[in-house]
C-alpha cells in the first residue's frame, strides 16, 4: 500500500490548493456580495493554516515521494479537522458544503488499508458531530434564503464530482503504471531465472570439457613425438591450435570480452576489442565513428554487448549480401550513446525485437547473446532499443550511464582513457 498512500498524498496536495482557493473565494463572496455576518477571523485563520500546511507538504514531496499509510491518514485527519472548523463557523450542517465530509472517507477507503480507512471514517463522523455541536448558525435570510441554499448544494455537488473524477483518474493512472512495472518485473524475474540456469549449465559444461580437451592435448603430444608426413604435421599443428583455443575459451568463460587483460578484469579496451573483432570477422567492413578518445575502456558488460550487437549485425548483413556495418560510439552528456547499423533484411514484422532468453529470429541462433546483454545493460541502468532504417536494414541503439568502473583513485568514469 505505500504506493497507493503516496498517490493519495499527491492527489490531496493538488486538491488542497483547489480547496484553499475555493474556500477563500467563498468567504469573500459571502461577506462582500451576500453580506453574511461571518466570523472572518476564525475562517481566514483556518484557510491560512491549511495553505501553510500544503506548502510544507509540497517541500516534503520534493525531497521524498515515499509515503506510509499513517502519514496519508494524518493528511486526511487534518483536512477533516479544517473542514469541520470551517463548517462550524459558517452555519453547521445547514451549510450546503457539509456533505464534503464524505470525500476524505471515500479517498481513504479506496487507497488505505482497512484499519486506516475505518479511522478516517471515524474522523469524518467526529468532524461532522463537531460541526453540529459547535455550529454558529447564520442569520435567517428572507425571500431568497432557500434559493441560496439550493445554489450552494448545486455548487457542492459539482465540486464533489470534480474531486472524485480527478482522484479516481489519478488512482487509475497510478494503478496502470504499477501493473506495467509489475509485468516488467515478472518478465525480468523469469529471464533472470533462465540466466542463472544457463550460467549453471555453462559452468557444468565447461567443467566437463576440461577432461576431453586435456586428453586431446596428451594425444597430440604423443603424435608430435612420432615421425609423421609433412601434411600430417601441419594437421596436428592445426588441431593443437584449435584445442588450445577451446581450452582458453573454456577457462575465460567468465570474461568473454577481453580475457587477456589481468590489470583491469572489470573493463575492456575498446580499440583492442574492435581490432580483435575485425580479425575474427575479416569479411565484414566495419565503419567506426564517434568522439571516444584512443585508449577508451568500457565496462566488461558493455564490451560483451558490443560484440553481440556487431556479430548480429554482421550475420544479418552477410545473409542479405551486404556485409557493411556502421558503429557509432560517442559521449553525450553523462551517457555513452551507441548506434549499430546493418544493411540486412531488417526485423521480422511479427517479432521485430526479441531481447528475450532462448528466443531468436535467426534460424541458427540460440537466443542467448542479446538477452544476456540486455540484462547486463539494465543492471548498469542503460537502455537498448531497435528500429528499422529508412533505406533498409536495422539500427540498434544503446545508452549507458557514465559512472565509476575502474578501481583506481583517478575516479575515471564508465568510459575513461586508460593510463
Amino acid at each position: 500500500m505505500p504506493h497507493a498512500a503516496a498517490s493519495l498524498v499527491r492527489s490531496l496536495y493538488v486538491l488542497r490548493w483547489i480547496a484553499v482557493a475555493g474556500q477563500a473565494l467563498a468567504v469573500v463572496f459571502a461577506t462582500t456580495h451576500l453580506g453574511l455576518p461571518l466570523a472572518a477571523g476564525p475562517l481566514w485563520t483556518a484557510i491560512g493554516l491549511l495553505a501553510l500546511f500544503n506548502l510544507a507538504v509540497g517541500l516534503r514531496l520534493r525531497r521524498d515521494g515515499d509515503t506510509r499509510p499513517g502519514e496519508a491518514f494524518a493528511h486526511i485527519l487534518l483536512d477533516t479537522a479544517v473542514l469541520a472548523w470551517l463548517v462550524a463557523w459558517s452555519g453547521g450542517i445547514a451549510n450546503p458544503f457539509a456533505s464534503l465530509f464524505l470525500l476524505p472517507v471515500a479517498f481513504a477507503a479506496l487507497t488505505l488499508p482497512a484499519a486506516w480507512a475505518i479511522a478516517a471514517a471515524a474522523a469524518g463522523v467526529g468532524g461532522y458531530l463537531f460541526a453540529v455541536m459547535l455550529a454558529r448558525p447564520l442569520p435567517h435570510m428572507h425571500g431568497d434564503g432557500l434559493d441560496l441554499h439550493l445554489a450552494g448544494m448545486a455548487v457542492n455537488f459539482l465540486l464533489s464530482v470534480v474531486f472524485v473524477v480527478y482522484f479516481l483518474l489519478r488512482l487509475a493512472t497510478e494503478r496502470d503504471r504499477r501493473e506495467r512495472e509489475l509485468a516488467a518485473l515478472r518478465e525480468r524475474f523469469a529471464r533472470n531465472e533462465g540466466i542463472v540456469a544457463l550460467a549453471t549449465h555453462a559452468a557444468s559444461v565447461a567443467h566437463e570439457l576440461n577432461t576431453p580437451l586435456a586428453t586431446m592435448g596428451l594425444l597430440l603430444d604423443e603424435l608430435d613425438a612420432e615421425p609423421l608426413p609433412p601434411q600430417a604435421v601441419r594437421d596436428v599443428s592445426t588441431l593443437r591450435q584449435l584445442v588450445d583455443t577451446c581450452s582458453r575459451r573454456v577457462r575465460s568463460l567468465a570474461d568473454p570480452a577481453d580475457p587477456a587483460d589481468p590489470e583491469h578484469p572489470a573493463t575492456v579496451d575498446l580499440d583492442r576489442l574492435l581490432d580483435h573483432w575485425t580479425q575474427m570477422r575479416s569479411t565484414v567492413a566495419l565503419r567506426r565513428t564517434g568522439n571516444l578518445p584512443p585508449g577508451t575502456r568500457l565496462d566488461r558488460a558493455l564490451g560483451h554487448l558490443l560484440l553481440v550487437l556487431l556479430n548480429n549485425a554482421a550475420d544479418a548483413g552477410e545473409a542479405a549480401g551486404e556485409a557493411g556495418i556502421e558503429c557509432d560510439l560517442r559521449i553525450d552528456g553523462a551517457d555513452l550513446q551507441g548506434r549499430i547499423r546493418d544493411r540486412g533484411a531488417g526485423f521480422d514484422a511479427h517479432a521485430p525485437f526479441l531481447p528475450v532468453l532462448f528466443r531468436t529470429t535467426k534460424t541458427d541462433g540460440l537466443g542467448v547473446g542479446l538477452a544476456l546483454s540486455h540484462a547486463a545493460l539494465e543492471q548498469l541502468g542503460g537502455t537498448l532499443t531497435a528500429e528499422e532504417a529508412e533505406d533498409g536494414g536495422a539500427v540498434l541503439r544503446f545508452s549507458a550511464p557514465r559512472r565509476a568502473a575502474l578501481p583506481d583513485s583517478a575516479g575515471q568514469g564508465l568510459i575513461g582513457a586508460s593510463s
